[in-house]
């Protein structure tokens, strides 16, 4: 899923710095379509597993999202050369591995590692740690040290399996969330992502729309092809960014639309838009919502906004409690991504009276 920081007005910082990311989730039952009704029924995605605490992606960060009682747990996968399925949120390798340390002179000639040009034996002998820039800095310092590289890069087989485990071991139920990345970047390559993805899960055992997984996608055109020529049955997630993004052929603006959005109950069951286009939150600590949630429950389309850190709170919003509860009983979400899924949980199972920040 992608991730954006704000750069809006002053006057208009919206729950972000909160840096809202997309994605869909689903509830241990089926999304609400209406509104959240009860704290119970608000959706827990854990954003690339725990990713506030352990490097993103790793089979540790999704034991981890799993123990914290996320509901859903979101993997973002790519293909290998070798047309392996792997769990990577970016086309690239660079920003959580030592790829170029190991394999200099593989880049292309943006400087970028892509996963696509490597086989799945090679990127086993990678080591990943916390996401850094291109000078080797942690993006967030707080979060697990960047030089502790003692992770590695897993397919989505084992992410499967050890979820699939761990529900079996646990006796809870804790779905997929997963997304295809740039299915149209890879069809330019000559790979078939979509029906890749739909036939690994297919293997898992996950083809019915009772199953407890969620398919997402930026990509309007990917998801209607997997709902209408590869026929799969799954529930599906319109991610919604922002046009400028590039993120994929879709027109963003077009599909917050009413014609927009009737278009896409037609195939899919929810939306997950960045949060700043369904909340503003003003400097002076004001809140209204867009009116993107009211609209797409009226096409009977649940909401899931990425994405909510702990740790990327702009002042205006007070505490995470504070944010959680405008999101919830104001903005009225059926879900939200978050990189912390224990201080979500923490606030369901016992919301706290709430003043607002100070003016």
């Amino acid at each position: 899923m992608l991730t954006r920081a704000l750069s809006l007005p002053a006057t208009v910082r919206p729950l972000s710095g909160i840096v809202l990311a997309i994605g869909l989730v689903g509830c241990a039952t089926q999304p609400g379509t209406r509104g959240v009704e009860t704290m119970d029924e608000f959706v827990v995605i854990a954003h690339r597993g725990a990713s506030g605490y352990l490097p993103e992606h790793t089979l540790e960060a999704t034991a981890m999202a799993h123990a914290m009682e996320a509901d859903y747990i979101e993997q973002d996968v790519v293909l290998t050369r070798d047309d392996v399925l792997i769990l990577l949120h970016d086309l690239y390798l660079d920003d959580v591995t030592d790829v170029a340390d190991r394999f200099g002179g593989r880049q292309r000639q943006d400087g970028r590692f892509y996963a696509i040009d490597f086989t799945l034996e090679e990127i086993r002998t990678l080591r990943v740690h916390e996401r850094s820039d291109r000078s080797g800095r942690a993006e967030r310092p707080g979060r697990f040290p960047v030089e502790t590289a003692i992770f590695r890069i897993p397919t989505l087989a084992e992410a499967i399996a050890l979820i699939q485990g761990l529900n079996r071991s646990t006796g809870r139920e804790v779905g997929l969330y997963v997304e295809p990345k740039a299915p149209a970047w890879h069809a330019g390559e000559g790979k078939d992502l979509m029906a890749a993805v739909l036939a690994e899960l297919g293997a898992h055992g996950l083809r019915d729309p009772r199953d407890n997984i969620l398919l997402q996608s930026f990509d309007q055109a990917a998801l209607r092809r997997a709902r209408q020529e590869l026929g799969s049955k799954l529930r599906m997630v319109q991610l919604i960014g922002d046009n400028s993004w590039n993120e994929s052929p879709t027109d963003f603006d077009r599909l917050r639309s009413p014609e927009g959005l009737a278009e896409i109950a037609a195939y899919a069951q929810g939306i997950g838009p960045w949060l700043p286009q369904v909340v503003n939150l003003r400097a002076d600590s004001s809140v209204t919502a867009t009116g993107l949630v009211a609209a797409a429950h009226g096409h009977g389309l649940f909401v899931h906004a990425y994405t909510l850190r702990a740790d990327e709170l702009p002042p205006a919003a007070g505490s995470l409690d504070q944010a959680l509860d405008r999101l919830v009983r104001e903005i009225h979400l059926d879900g939200v991504f978050t990189d912390h899924p224990d201080r979500v949980r923490s606030y369901l199972a016992n919301p706290p009276e709430l003043s607002r920040p100070e003016h």
